[in-house]
Order: structure tokens, then C-alpha cells, then sequence
């Protein structure tokens, strides 16, 4: 089986098309090599693969299909959320001969998934938390995404029993539908510990910038926080920091256990092993792949960090209850009588949203409690 190819694809494409377009012999490649019986999958991601964070759990999941029979796996780190994308996916169809394409980051999807989708329809692409839409969008398209917000749920629970301040933070990328709802969750957890706790959330406005994270999450400790998670690319830096000064964490995306072993409480983690095998074993079966894809902790798509020995038995009985709740199914982290924190009704009393509304994927507020704006 082939290994993942490593090379500059951006770069490649540029050179040959400069080649072709100065009539420099051999610099013209044939551009669409035939499709083999096998299948070749090409995942891009918009920062390194080793990250603690998005990409790496992005990238352990597209490390399980290699054990698959015929399956051939292309990969690209580093790509940033630009027109690169683009020549990223049109090289790795051209010349690696994908038929299945994974655009991870959240800004490849609209315009630059959706254009190389339109030039190639015999090409299936499929984008982690896209919102796609019957109609809208074109059939060779589609999105996947997991209720994670249910693990920040948990994550609050071990918080909220944690904090002695009853203050805990939150250092947030981007004020977008998925970055709030996992906020709200924190906070809510926290809140079925302690209805006194409030969430202190920055925006640092960037996927991955160390610096700025640090500056937060000093920030937040420096008001008081002494529980910190985050919604960002890569929580190393938050993770190592707010340890350093003596705080809790509850980590996201992939397992930062190893980072700080003595503060780290649990983590809300993906599973996308068992998402990726589903669509490469219904493409290779010849079957059509769906366009909408969600699940949460009872379908495998998400997973929690092991309980660190900072948990103590009160947090780990009520943490490990809620966990067999949701596990059941239906379970509802938003309930009415709920405010956003400018004081506006999002839940009335007896209204809940359990964690396949659609309602949440389009959430702009933060909810009481939450000290922030998203503007």
C-alpha cells in the first residue's frame, strides 16, 4: 500500500502549470489520471497534524483507514482556509486520482469545497461542520459533524465541582454557531454543580494563534478563572499555560492528559475513526453516501477524556450519571426557563432542545451566566 504522500501539492501544481505555460519540455503532466478499482481518500487540514488538537484528531481517525484493503490515503497539513485549498483538492483529484475528499478546516467549505465540487461531480466531498442544504447545495457534497457540545457538558460538571472561585473561563477562536454552543455547554454543566458559577469566554479571532491564547488565558486566570477550556485549533498552549498557573483544564478535541497530568479534569474528544470508515465502506460498496451526518457520545463520534486523579468521588458520580444519561439518547443540555446573557428568552420553561435539534447549529447567543460578547 502506498504511504501518504508528503509533497507541496500548491507548490507542484504552480510549477507544472508555469512549465506548461513557458513550453519547458516534461514540465506538462496528463491531468486526470484514470480511476483505479481501489480507492484513494485525500484529507487536508489547515494546521499540523501533530497539533494536540483539530487537525491530530482529524488526522487519527484518517490513520485507522489505512488498514483498510484497497484504500490509499493523500494528506496536506497546513493549508490555510485561502484559494490553496482549492489547488490542494484539484491536485490531489488530478493527479492522485481521489475520488473521496475530506476539506477538514471550517472556511474550506464556502466558496472553496463548494467550487471544486461543481468542476469535478464525479468527486465526493464531504466537510467537517458545514451546514449542507437539499437543494442549496450540490449532491456530491455533504457534511458530518458530532454533538461535542455534550461533552463540554460533561466537561463543565468536572469544572463546576472543581472551581472554588466559581469562576471559569473559556478561550474561543471565532464567535461562530459550533464555537458558542460549546461555550453554553460549559457553562451549563458547570451550572447543574453550582447555579452561582459564571463563564468568563474570550475571543482570540483566529483558529490557531499561540500567542493571543496565551495572553488569554492569562487573562482569564488573572480575573480569578481557575477552571479554563477552549474552543481552538490546538489547546496545547491554553492547556500548558493555564497549568502553569496553577489552574484546572478540561481539554477538547483530542486527549491534552499528557500536557498536564495533575490538572487536567477530562476532555471532550472526537472519534472520527468510526465516521470516516462509514463513508469509505459505503463508497467501496458502491453505495451512495449521505449528505447529512451527525451523532454524538452514544453513536461513537464523540468520546470523553479518562477522569484525572484531580476529579474527586462527588464530581466523578454525578460526571459519570450524566454520561449514561446521554448515552441513552435525547438527552437535553438546553432547557427552558433559559436567558441569553442580554436577557432575551431562548427556552422557554418546559422547551428543551435535545442534541439533534437542528435549532443549535444555527446558535448567535450566549447564554446567562456567560460573561462575554460575540461581537
Amino acid at each position: 500500500m502506498a504511504k501518504p504522500l508528503m509533497i507541496n501539492r500548491r507548490r507542484f501544481l504552480q510549477t507544472t502549470a508555469m512549465g506548461a505555460a513557458l513550453g519547458v519540455a516534461g514540465t506538462s503532466l496528463p491531468l486526470r489520471r484514470a480511476f483505479a478499482a481501489d480507492l484513494t481518500i485525500g484529507f487536508i487540514y489547515v494546521g499540523p497534524k501533530d497539533d494536540y488538537g483539530y487537525n491530530q484528531a482529524h488526522a487519527e481517525g484518517a490513520a485507522t483507514l489505512k488498514a483498510m484493503e484497497g484504500v490509499t490515503l493523500v494528506e496536506e497539513e497546513n493549508v490555510p482556509e485561502t484559494v490553496d485549498v482549492q489547488k490542494t483538492m484539484e491536485s490531489m483529484i488530478n493527479l492522485d486520482g481521489a475520488r473521496l475528499l475530506f476539506p477538514t478546516s471550517f472556511g474550506y467549505f464556502d466558496p472553496h469545497m463548494l467550487a471544486m465540487a461543481a468542476k469535478f461531480p464525479e468527486v465526493q466531498f464531504r466537510h467537517c461542520g458545514g451546514l449542507w442544504t437539499e437543494g442549496k447545495h450540490p449532491k456530491n457534497t455533504g457534511s458530518y459533524f458530532g454533538y461535542i457540545g455534550q461533552g463540554q457538558y460533561l466537561n463543565g460538571i468536572a469544572a463546576g465541582h472543581a472551581t472554588k472561585s466559581k469562576k471559569i473561563g473559556f478561550v474561543a477562536a471565532k464567535p461562530i454557531p459550533q464555537v458558542l454552543q460549546n461555550v453554553n455547554s460549559f457553562l451549563l454543566g458547570a451550572r447543574s454543580v453550582d447555579p452561582a458559577i459564571t463563564c468568563q469566554v474570550i475571543f482570540t479571532g483566529e483558529w490557531s494563534l499561540a500567542v493571543k491564547e496565551a495572553e488569554a488565558t492569562n487573562a482569564l486566570i488573572d480575573q480569578g478563572v481557575d477552571v479554563v477550556t477552549c474552543h481552538v485549533d490546538s489547546p496545547k498552549v491554553v492547556v500548558e499555560t493555564a497549568a502553569g498557573r496553577g489552574a484546572y483544564v478540561c481539554g477538547y478535541h483530542a486527549n491534552q492528559a499528557p500536557l498536564a497530568p495533575e490538572k487536567y479534569l477530562t476532555g471532550a474528544e472526537w472519534n472520527w475513526a468510526n465516521v470516516y470508515k462509514m463513508y469509505v465502506t459505503k463508497l467501496m460498496a458502491g453505495e451512495t453516501l449521505p449528505n447529512f451526518t451527525r451523532g454524538g457520545l452514544s453513536d461513537g463520534f464523540v468520546k470523553m477524556s479518562a477522569l484525572g486523579p484531580a476529579v474527586g468521588e462527588a464530581a466523578r458520580k454525578q460526571f459519570e450519571g450524566t454520561l449514561a444519561e446521554i448515552m441513552k439518547g435525547g438527552f437535553a443540555v438546553f432547557k427552558g426557563p433559559l436567558k441569553d446573557n442580554k436577557g432575551n428568552v431562548v427556552a422557554t420553561a418546559g422547551q428543551s432542545f435535545v442534541e439533534t435539534a437542528i435549532e443549535l447549529e444555527s446558535m448567535g447567543y450566549l447564554v446567562e451566566g456567560v460573561l462575554g460578547s460575540t461581537s
